[in-house]
């Protein structure tokens, strides 16, 4: 036997396995072909080729569902994430547009649906972020910040209130922190509260909750360290906490007996009243009396039994997971059970209206549009918009008069 040319190249590999099978599947054919003996491997060819092919993969489009509301759905899943990717100028111009009341101490603006208020973990943008680009777009480039003048959270849609100037803004909170803002919210709500009208006042307060995927304390290290987890993962190993109810009685053996107060719970009270209403579903008003986190979607669900649409953390007691719909709601909204998780929450901050402040001697009245995916839900359930007179009074209207 011959011994090896001196000088002739000598591949050594090691290792098998499926990494050592799409090493030959990558370079057997052009080794063994008749065009590869008088040429070498193209890396520059073949890096350009697996580029196309990932680019082909991503421009690939999904089946358009056939449902309105399924195709709605998907705009909003697609628009809440490019929230968190657009520039903050677009933002801030997109805010601009939709501002409902100007003046030289406030600005009110319409929230969208999706975008946080205020920065935390996971927030590449919010609100509070582009107040100095919203601030020059409408009062040039020397303009100071705006100022928040209170908060909703990041899924409620409606009216939200800034000011020009830090005092102003502080009186504006106080008028909050007092009581002195009437607030009115429109939810759709899963079930038809009963009584049509009322006033819940159940204290509240913070418990820990189970999530879906199994969870650790907090500071506890999962299996594999925190770098072999998606980022799903790593939020179900934190512990949950969300509102609940904690009522000042319970029944015990048909008796009303009196549960000692929690010192830790809150004083939460909301009045409501059904706008419009089906067998299954309601559009009902609601003004919060106090300004307990999540007062509302907690009142609804825990102390009505009738959670808001889209809610998916408070509409079960003890656990973390998306709502759970009626055959016939599901039916009417055109979606199946699994695609429920994507059904945005339907609470909107209609209306504020403010006492006289600073310059202005009369009341601010402030009345916020409806988005358009919640438009589209009242219309497919079978529920009537609300006209408002001059004096706030509803009355109902169906749709299609719009």
């Amino acid at each position: 036997m011959a011994a090896p040319r001196r000088g002739a190249p000598v591949l050594l590999i090691r290792g098998s396995g499926p990494l050592l099978k799409s090493f030959f599947t990558l370079v057997s054919k052009p080794l063994c072909s008749s065009a590869a003996a008088s040429r070498p491997l193209d890396a520059q060819r073949l890096a350009e080729k697996l580029r196309a092919q990932k680019r082909e993969q991503k421009t690939k489009t999904k089946p358009v569902p056939t449902s309105p509301v399924q195709r709605r759905v998907q705009e909003l899943v697609r628009f809440t994430q490019q929230l968190q990717r657009v520039h903050p100028n677009v933002l801030a111009k997109a805010l601009s547009r939709g501002i409902l009341h100007q003046d030289k101490d406030l600005v009110v603006i319409n929230k969208p649906y999706g975008l946080p208020v205020h920065g935390g973990p996971g927030v590449q943008l919010c609100i509070s972020e582009v107040l100095p680009i919203l601030a020059k777009i409408l009062h040039g480039h020397k303009a100071e910040p705006l100022h928040l003048c209170h908060r909703l959270d990041k899924e409620t849609t409606g009216v939200m209130v800034l000011a020009w100037e830090k005092e102003v803004a502080h009186q504006v909170q106080e008028l909050f922190r007092t009581r002195q803002v009437a607030k009115k919210y429109w939810a759709v709500t899963v079930h038809v509260p009963v009584p049509s009208a009322g006033v819940v006042d159940i204290p509240i307060i913070e418990k820990e909750v189970q999530g879906q995927q199994q969870h650790h304390k907090v500071g506890e290290m999962p299996p594999g360290g925190w770098g072999f987890c998606s980022f799903s993962k790593v939020i179900s190993y934190f512990i949950w906490l969300q509102m609940t109810l904690s009522p000042s009685y319970r029944m015990d053996n048909g008796k009303m007996v009196k549960v000692r107060t929690s010192r830790n719970a809150q004083v939460a009270v909301t009045q409501y009243r059904v706008l419009s209403s089906t067998v299954s579903s309601a559009l009902v008003e609601l003004q919060p009396i106090t300004g307990i986190k999540h007062q509302l979607r907690v009142h609804l669900s825990f102390g009505l039994d009738c959670p808001i649409l889209g809610d998916h953390k408070y509409s079960d007691w003890n656990r973390l997971a998306p709502q759970k719909l009626p055959v016939g709601t599901l039916k009417k909204l055109g979606l199946e059970q699994p695609k429920a998780r994507y059904i945005p929450l339907h609470l909107h901050a209609r209306q504020l209206i403010l006492p006289p402040l600073g310059f202005r001697k009369e009341e601010l009245h402030l009345v916020c549009r409806l988005p358009r995916f919640f438009v589209h839900s009242l219309r497919r359930l079978g529920l009537e918009m609300p006209d408002q007179d001059e004096n706030g009074h509803n009355e109902a209207r169906p749709l299609e008069a719009q």
